[in-house]
């Protein structure tokens, strides 16, 4: 069944690669058409990539692609997030602003935009570029539940939702926002062990890739424990509790706690 027609328009400040996903994502699961979305970006190479490949309305100036949207999703640089914000936070405090900068918590958004600001601070990670991100949303105050509404079914269009205080940011920042980058070094890795025992580098990055793939949707698709499903694998004297003992002879499960924990105070030194 497809998706009710939405007649509000979407403007979009940055048209990087998340942008670009969250625009994919839109179009493909209905509701938006090409014409509702504006994007603002300074490389008009970008810009013409955008409307060529999507079809969507775009302009290098950030004030003419806001005043065109009734829903703003920020997605520009942490670093020039002030500098924009000055140039056009007054119109933003006017409409539904949706953030995925990195790090900018919500008070200094609303701080730059006025007090009668509406935002949604969210945290998408890459995977959404290939429908199956995972997003968490932070609400701000006076934000209505159709405003979170019309936020969830933008994300909900690349994978996953969850709403979450925003005290969790930089937790899930951590986790659900660097995370692929763990996921793909350990993909690396194992297909440099298939490599190692003898199997074609091809073959040996499809066996890794699909094999995390696979025991993922496990994880998600039986709502049980990683451990029992774990332990479903491992038989007695078998090949993988030996595969498993070299892990945790290597420290595997305390450096990825490591990891997490690193990149979510780094989240913390960036936003502070």
């Amino acid at each position: 069944m497809s998706s009710p027609a939405i007649t509000h328009k979407l403007s979009f400040v940055g048209g990087g690669r998340m942008a670009e996903a969250l625009i994919s994502g839109v179009l493909s699961s209905g509701g938006y058409k090409a014409e509702q979305i504006y994007v603002a970006d300074p490389d008009m190479a970008r810009l013409d990539y955008l409307k060529k490949q999507h079809g969507v309305q775009v302009s290098t100036a950030n004030h003419e692609a806001v005043v065109s949207g009734d829903v703003v999703v920020l997605a520009v640089k942490p670093q020039i997030t002030a500098a924009v914000l000055k140039e056009i936070g007054e119109v933003l405090a006017k409409r539904l602003l949706i953030s995925v900068v990195a790090g900018v918590p919500l008070i200094r958004i609303i701080e730059a935009c006025g007090p009668q600001a509406r935002v949604i601070r969210a945290m998408p990670n890459t995977p959404a570029m290939v429908g199956e991100g995972m997003t968490v949303l932070a609400v701000g105050p006076g934000v209505e539940e159709r405003e979170v509404a019309c936020a969830r079914h933008i994300f909900e269009s690349v994978g996953r939702v969850v709403p979450l205080d925003e005290r969790y940011m930089d937790a899930v920042t951590g986790l659900s926002g660097s995370g692929p980058a763990y996921v793909f070094l350990m993909i690396e890795a194992m297909a440099d062990g298939g490599v190692k025992m003898g199997l074609p580098r091809e073959t040996a990055s499809l066996l890794a890739a699909q094999t995390v793939l696979g025991a993922a949707w496990m994880v998600l698709e039986t709502g049980q424990h990683p451990a029992r499903l774990k332990d479903q694998v491992a038989s007695p004297g078998g090949t993988t509790i030996a595969g498993l003992h070299r892990l945790e002879q290597g420290g595997l499960r305390g450096v990825l706690i490591n990891a997490v924990e690193a990149a979510t105070k780094r989240s913390q030194e960036l936003g502070g």
